[in-house]
């Protein structure tokens, strides 16, 4: 501090100075590092002059300071570990083929005595079912074998076991025979299933020739019945009842019709004049005979006709014209109408049905009656409705058709026929709707219109219905 210089202290080197400085030794002075140890305890110091200073530098060197030296192991033998190696690769293949191969077998050969159990359970055969059994059992102690053997050679490849694998292509047989045994299996089965079909189509077929006979003897006794029916039914006081339901039918549907009218605000007397102008009725009250004539004579329009005019090209029966409509009239007199058109909804009755409806309650009219009612009084979806509008005119349409098949029942058939107007009113052929003319030595009237249709039945003659003109109540 008096004047002499200070102490100066040497600066320690850094940390990464002395690894450089140590990877450099290292790198041009290895040789040492590697050296016997008979040569490094004659040389265990190493002079200057050799240059062979591990920390040479101007850097003071750090007293007190160790060096590791980490002596590596002497390389193996390459070409022998290759060897091995390449020999052991290949050993583990091969089990490993086998062993895949020997899995698949077992199972393949599992599921063929599984399935074998489930067939001999349907029909039950005991002595089967204890041997897929056994099989099953064998079949599961084999695979959980080759498990354990998987276990233990994965643990030690070099262990003995007592398990035989056998040979990849024996194993790849034993799984294409198990493959073969279970569709011998399925094919069985199939091959029973087969025959049970064969077996009820055989007893189908009996049943089948059985009805076909019994039909036979039906059809038979049913040709006796119409011989009876025909000599019951075809008479002119059978055909008068008949026309009367008819008629009384008719009156009904249109004593509802003129109601409608009358609740939607029609005015009956123009609607009557507009069907039949000009008539002189006896009594305001009279021009319903206008609507009843419109309904009735609507309603047997194509009377005449043996399929009532429905279609241009009508199938003819099989048999004659006489026994085919007898048969259709008793079957429709059999069934109720309501049931028979939602039941055959394409049948000639319900295309009559239709037909008619169409003709007598057009789309105008049917929306000008309805407009005004209330919707839960009358549904308007279709005429099947079971409205007691709809009702009513089903009941008469059924009426009508009965009428026609047996008009066609009769040999020769029925004929019908109306009065045109203005004719002189005749006793043989009308009769007068209203009852007035009925006293002889009258004053002869005209026919104003006719209301119901007369009909000829062989030479005898039932009266038309006629509204007279030109009579006045006296009552």
């Amino acid at each position: 501090m008096d004047g002499y210089p200070a102490l100066i202290t040497p600066k320690p080197p850094q940390i990464s100075e002395m690894f450089q400085k140590f990877a450099l030794a290292f790198k041009t002075k290895t040789f040492e590092f590697f050296a016997d140890d008979d040569d490094d305890n004659n040389n265990n110091h190493l002079s200057d002059s050799d240059g062979f200073s591990l920390l040479d530098s101007t850097e003071d060197f750090i007293t007190d300071q160790k060096v590791v030296v980490i002596k590596p192991d002497a390389p193996p033998n390459t070409s022998s570990s290759i060897n091995n190696s390449f020999q052991s690769r290949i050993i583990d293949t091969r089990i490993s083929d086998s062993l895949i191969s020997s899995v698949f077998a077992a199972v393949s050969s599992f599921e063929a005595s599984y399935l074998q159990l489930q067939t001999s359970h349907v029909p039950f055969v005991e002595e089967s079912v204890k041997a897929a059994d056994r099989a099953l059992v064998s079949h599961l102690q084999r695979l959980s074998d080759l498990k354990r053997f998987y276990v233990e050679f994965r643990k030690n490849p070099n262990f003995e076991a007592g398990l035989s694998l056998g040979s990849y292509l024996e194993a790849h047989v034993q799984e294409n025979q198990s493959k073969l045994r279970t569709l011998e299996t399925v094919s069985n089965r199939l091959q029973e299933e087969i025959d049970e079909k064969d077996n009820e189509v055989s007893s189908l077929r009996k049943k089948l020739a059985e009805i076909q006979w019994a039909n036979t003897k039906l059809s038979k006794k049913l040709s006796g019945n119409l011989n009876s029916a025909c000599d019951v039914l075809l008479t002119v006081r059978v055909f008068y009842s008949v026309l009367h339901d008819a008629c009384r039918a008719t009156r009904k549907f249109s004593k509802i019709l003129i109601g409608l009218m009358r609740k939607a605000g029609w005015d009956l007397d123009l609607v009557a004049n507009s069907v039949y102008p000009d008539i002189d009725y006896a009594k305001k009250g009279h021009n319903r005979f206008a609507f009843l004539s419109y309904v009735c004579l609507g309603m047997c329009r194509g009377f005449d006709v043996e399929g009532f005019d429905l279609s241009e090209n009508e199938p003819l029966c099989d048999v004659n014209n006489a026994t085919c409509s007898l048969k259709q009239l008793l079957e429709h007199v059999s069934s109720n109408p309501m049931e028979l058109l939602s039941r055959k909804q394409n049948c000639e009755y319900s295309r009559f049905c239709e037909k008619k409806y169409q003709e007598l309650i057009h789309p105008t009219m049917e929306s000008s009656i309805f407009s005004n009612l209330d919707k839960n009084e009358v549904v308007l979806n279709s005429w099947r409705s079971l409205s007691i509008f709809y009702e009513t005119f089903v009941s008469m349409a059924s009426s009508i058709w009965t009428l026609h098949k047996l008009a066609f029942s009769f040999d020769p058939v029925v004929e019908i026929f109306q009065v045109e107007r203005g004719v002189d009113f005749s006793m043989v052929y009308m009769e007068d709707v209203t009852k007035r003319y009925n006293l002889p030595g009258q004053t002869r009237a005209k026919v104003g219109f006719t209301v119901v249709p007369g009909f000829k039945i062989g030479r005898t003659v039932v009266q038309s219905q006629v509204y007279l003109s030109g009579l006045k109540c006296t009552g």
